[in-house]
């Protein structure tokens, strides 16, 4: 109970933090296109993310109850029960399992569906996963672990299904990653993908040749994961040869095979230099989750079966059947233990397309501050006549920061922005957005919508990326806030940056002390 006292202080705590954000420092343009990864082994130093609301005694849970777990949701818009998960000798240690029990366990391996780019060498394929263990672990110690991740719950509460899904989810987090380990990966035409009412699956085709296996460089780091372009061999096979990408616009797909273990099969893509690809995200705007409502947030990923946001499926599959060689790229910041949940919903629900997650390690400091930001470099980087879709929503702060800046980065290659006003639908999202971003770019070339169907009958392949008939009300400011502070007037702002947000914080807070939220 928040007492009269602490909602006293509260008041006056605003004007202390309304200091101006201090100017933001520039970062070069990396100057590689397809760089490959350097993923060396360190010694990782924590970085303490904390806010003032967080350190006053009483307020940070109801603070979650209304803003979702801050600040982590802002810092990467991914819910705090998928951070820091346990790793390597910590996951060894917590289960009380010894080196002779892990050794006898088989090796599996992540293989995340990959893309690849047209050099003058050829094609360049990425390579990214992840190497691992994963011990035996009774039923009833993974029941002790999962009822840590479920908050006001209990796995013995939850119906059979979902008993089962968070065992499953449970044993995919308490996995040994395997570092120093040689990695070989089989590669074949592969004759489909994905599900999306399509036989071929989003129009790429199936290559006459280039089956051949490649040895990764070097060894994995010390916490499993391994990230490369490595070039493909033009070998011949029945059908002809890989199609270079410089003489065709058709996407084609390999089948790609890790060696020593059945689990690290994924397909990989050839995309051509020009076209058009959608990186979308997939939490709150593919599937349900509400990030924002932490309850429903951590059943609906860790115990529920992913449910497609409404009609959402029959809009990418109509873009999939209807646009030529429409490349799709998912691109989610969750951490690699939950990927497979993502990929096997995306790959049942959507067209087949490349992934994109966050990975244990970093030898980049970029990446460790801002994923979302490294990985849509990455890709912008490796194609540079490529022109983008951007798909997300308005409960991600990071989505509401890079998505307009690649506008202004690389402003060629945007073509269009859409972003779900969850506000909007879903009463249970109070977190403030920032649209200040967006004032500077054309309204032609960015949409807040509602439901799907608002993104019906767009010719997003000739650049129309707005309907006009539905209501922007955009104000370049934070909206969302109560008492209308995001609305702009004559008496100022609220100026973006971690103050801005504190502030907004503590307005809530001090809101419901007054009885008035």
């Amino acid at each position: 109970m928040v007492n009269y006292v602490h909602c006293l202080l509260l008041a006056f705590l605003p004007a202390a933090l309304a200091a101006p954000a201090p100017a933001p420092i520039v970062a070069a343009p990396h100057p590689m296109i397809t760089a490959r990864a350097s993923l060396t082994d360190r010694t990782p130093t924590r970085v303490q993310e904390r806010d003032l609301i967080s350190s006053i005694e009483g307020f940070g849970s109801y603070l979650g109850s209304v803003l979702g777990s801050f600040p982590s949701y802002v810092a990467s818009g991914v819910p705090n029960f998928f951070q820091d998960f346990p790793t390597g000798t910590a996951v060894e240690k917590s289960l009380g399992i010894s080196s002779t029990d892990l050794a006898a366990t088989p090796t599996q391996v992540l293989n995340i569906p990959g893309y690849a780019n047209w050099t003058d060498q050829g094609w360049n394929l990425r390579f990214r996963g992840n190497v691992f263990k994963q011990p035996n672990i009774s039923e009833s110690k993974l029941d002790d672990l999962a009822n840590v991740f479920l908050v006001g719950t209990s796995i013995q509460q939850l119906p059979p299904a979902e008993q089962t899904q968070a065992r499953n989810l449970t044993a995919e987090i308490y996995v040994v990653q395997q570092g120093g380990v040689n990695v070989t990966m089989n590669i074949e035409p592969a004759s489909s993908q994905g599900s999306d009412g399509t036989a071929g699956g989003s129009n790429a085709i199936t290559p006459g040749g280039g089956a051949q296996n490649i040895t990764l460089m070097g060894q994995t780091t010390s916490e499993g994961d391994f990230d490369q372009f490595l070039p493909l061999q033009n070998v011949s096979g029945p059908g002809g040869y890989l199609l270079p990408g410089n003489a065709t616009a058709s996407i084609q797909r390999l089948s790609v095979f890790t060696q020593g273990t059945d689990t690290g099969n994924a397909t990989s893509y050839l995309v051509p230099e020009a076209g058009l690809t959608i990186i979308s995200d997939i939490d709150d705007i593919l599937r349900v989750t509400r990030i924002y409502q932490p309850a429903d947030g951590l059943l609906n990923s860790f115990a529920k079966a992913f449910v497609p946001w409404m009609n959402m499926p029959d809009i990418y599959a109509n873009w999939s059947k209807s646009i030529p060689d429409f490349h799709f790229h998912y691109l989610t910041t969750t951490p690699e233990q939950v990927t497979r949940n993502y990929m096997d919903f995306i790959f049942k629900t959507y067209p087949g397309g490349s992934f994109d997650t966050r990975p244990l390690n970093f030898s980049d400091v970029s990446a460790t501050l801002s994923i979302r930001k490294f990985l849509l470099e990455k890709i912008f980087q490796t194609y540079p006549k490529r022109k983008f879709i951007l798909m997300a929503d308005t409960s991600n702060s990071d989505v509401m920061k890079d998505y307009p800046a690649m506008a202004t980065e690389f402003p060629n290659q945007v073509q269009c922005i859409f972003l779900r006003n969850t506000s909007a639908t879903d009463s249970g999202d109070k977190f403030p957005y920032d649209t200040s971003g967006f004032k500077n770019l054309s309204q032609n070339q960015y949409m807040f919508f509602i439901v799907p169907d608002d993104l019906t009958n767009l010719d997003i392949m000739n650049g129309q990326c707005y309907n006009a008939t539905i209501k922007q009300n955009v104000t370049f400011s934070y909206q969302g806030l109560p008492f209308g502070l995001g609305k702009k007037n004559a008496a100022g702002r609220l100026d973006a940056g971690w103050n801005g947000l504190v502030v907004v914080g503590l307005v809530m807070l001090l809101g419901s002390c007054l009885g008035v939220l």
